[in-house]
């Protein structure tokens, strides 16, 4: 009761707890949010814009589908391939 008690009579600490939270949570689906569009996923933008989560929401999405490159002779390319591929790619590349 001692922390809600102090939120009720600190209005000011109060207004900062749920700047925080809002902002945290803004920045996170915002990012989300922009990913989900670019990738034409239209679930997970619902899921994202409809439910607010604090940000865990987002966040869970933005490590799912993070994108893995690897480096290949100072190039990068997206790994959607195997690397099985990438090599066999490369040897017919040289002859």
């Amino acid at each position: 009761m001692g922390i809600l008690f102090q939120l009720y009579q600190d209005t000011n600490l109060l207004i900062i707890i749920l700047f925080a939270l809002t902002s945290w949570s803004l920045v996170w689906k915002g990012l989300a949010l922009w990913k989900a569009a670019q990738k034409k996923e239209v679930r997970w933008f619902l899921a994202i814009l409809i439910l607010n989560t604090l940000g865990i929401l987002p966040i869970i999405y933005l490590i799912l589908k993070k994108e893995k490159k690897i480096l290949l002779e100072d190039k990068s390319v997206e790994v959607k391939t195997t690397v099985k591929e990438i090599v066999k790619k490369k040897k017919t590349n040289k002859k």
